[in-house]
């Protein structure tokens, strides 16, 4: 038995690396074919070492990126092959693929690096670390309170660009010894100025409700995803009334650690096909596309757990439910937002229907809403946080030219004297 399973683990391993040594020869194939990236262009990095199944953390940076790329050039340094072919098939910024630190390090000596950006916490951020003489500012790819938004690697980066005043009181409240003044900035949300889509439906009298529920976590404090607790009941209840519309947007994680919320997922997914083909003009959806946007101003209501879309729907000022974890052990930060917000319990989920209704129609909890919408991002007039996100940037590029101006120091660190990883995926 134990031969058996050894040689399964030897064939899955020897599939992966010959899969991933051909999504490296295909990523240098297209990329020779765009031609040489011009010498000394670039001025920002956005450095991303994922695959392709963390890419949501970088598609919702593009459009603020591209308007951002019209005074200062912007290019992503691309670590992962799958992560490269997805941000070269997308509409992202330009794109270095740079597997090994040598490429890394040959690419950084071609170009005026000045900034360097993060939308997330991956380990292979420390490889990018070592190079001085440029700021390295993590820029997330979300607002919320769970508890990955007050890790102390915030420490790690020069400075943090956070969206208001409710980030910066909860990162005071967690990192020791972290000047919030000097190394935060608010930028608010520059992805509400680009929402993007269109309706994949024809707009009528039903009430839209979308459900955009979390993945399922990988340890118990982090166990926000609704799917299995919540989920299935609740989209029950609103396909069976004829007077809702639901939008179903599930992480694209779903199912990665759990094959019983996996298993749930799938179930939701034939419910709604089932639905759609009983009334063809429920035009029940279920979005699993790149765009994130109309569908925050479409909903009449949305339900969401404990992450990011919380924040991208409070951002939108429009009626929510959160879904209480049903884990004891998840961590609920209920300094914030997640004091005052309306909750959807397991069992209010069995009601679904009354609850949505209840919250659309509240008035005070409306009010509410407006409160900690200014508490958490500041002004969301149309085009106030596109443009903190360039006075943010302005601010830092004019504080390179300072510390440049004085600096007699050595360069970057020699690749020769660097450790290498040779890992390409």
């Amino acid at each position: 038995m134990g031969v058996v399973s050894d040689g399964n683990k030897a064939y899955r391993l020897l599939r992966k690396a010959l899969t991933s040594r051909a999504a490296v020869q295909r990523v240098r194939r297209r990329l020779a074919a765009q031609g040489p990236h011009p010498q000394r262009h670039y001025r920002i990095a956005v450095y991303f070492a994922d695959g392709a199944v963390n890419m949501y953390q970088m598609r919702q940076w593009y459009r603020p990126l591209e308007v951002l790329a019209h005074r200062w050039p912007v290019v992503v340094l691309a670590r992962s092959a799958t992560g490269a072919e997805k941000l070269i098939e997308e509409d992202s910024p330009p794109v270095a693929f740079v597997p090994t630190v040598r490429d890394l390090e040959s690419f950084l000596a071609t170009q005026d690096i000045r900034i360097v950006l993060y939308v997330n916490q991956n380990t292979r951020n420390f490889q990018m670390f070592r190079y001085g003489r440029r700021w390295h500012v993590f820029i997330n790819h979300g607002e919320s309170d769970k508890m990955y938004m007050t890790t102390n690697q915030y420490k790690a980066y020069d400075y943090a660009l956070v969206a208001g005043q409710a980030a910066r009181e909860r990162l005071s409240r967690t990192l020791w010894d972290y000047d919030i003044d000097r190394r935060t900035i608010e930028i608010g949300r520059p992805q509400a100025d680009h929402y993007s889509g269109t309706l994949p439906y024809t707009p009528d009298d039903r009430m839209v409700v979308l459900y955009a529920p979390t993945w399922e976590g990988d340890r118990p404090s982090a166990h926000y995803g609704s799917i299995a607790s919540h989920g299935e009941t609740l989209m029950r209840g609103l396909l069976a009334t004829g007077r809702h519309r639901v939008i179903y947007r599930p992480h694209p994680r779903s199912g990665v650690v759990s094959q019983e919320y996996g298993a749930a997922h799938r179930r939701i997914l034939a419910a709604l096909a089932t639905a759609n083909e009983r009334d063809p003009g429920a035009q029940h959806v279920h979005d699993d596309g790149p765009e994130l946007g109309w569908q925050l101003a479409a909903a009449d209501v949305a339900i969401v757990d404990i992450s990011a879309m919380v924040y991208d729907r409070l951002a939108a000022g429009r009626p929510l439910l959160i879904t209480r974890p049903a884990d004891e052990r998840a961590v609920i930060d209920t300094a914030g937002y997640l004091s005052a917000c309306e909750w959807l319990t397991t069992s209010g989920a069995a009601d679904i229907a009354a609850e949505v209704e209840r919250v659309a129609r509240d008035e005070e909890a409306v009010a509410r809403l407006q409160k900690w919408v200014q508490h958490y991002f500041g002004d969301t007039a149309h085009g106030a946080a596109t443009a903190k996100f360039h006075a943010a940037i302005e601010q830092l590029m004019l504080a390179w030219d300072e510390w440049d101006a004085r600096d007699t120091g050595p360069g970057d660190v020699d690749v020769e004297d660097a450790e290498v990883d040779e890992d390409e995926d």
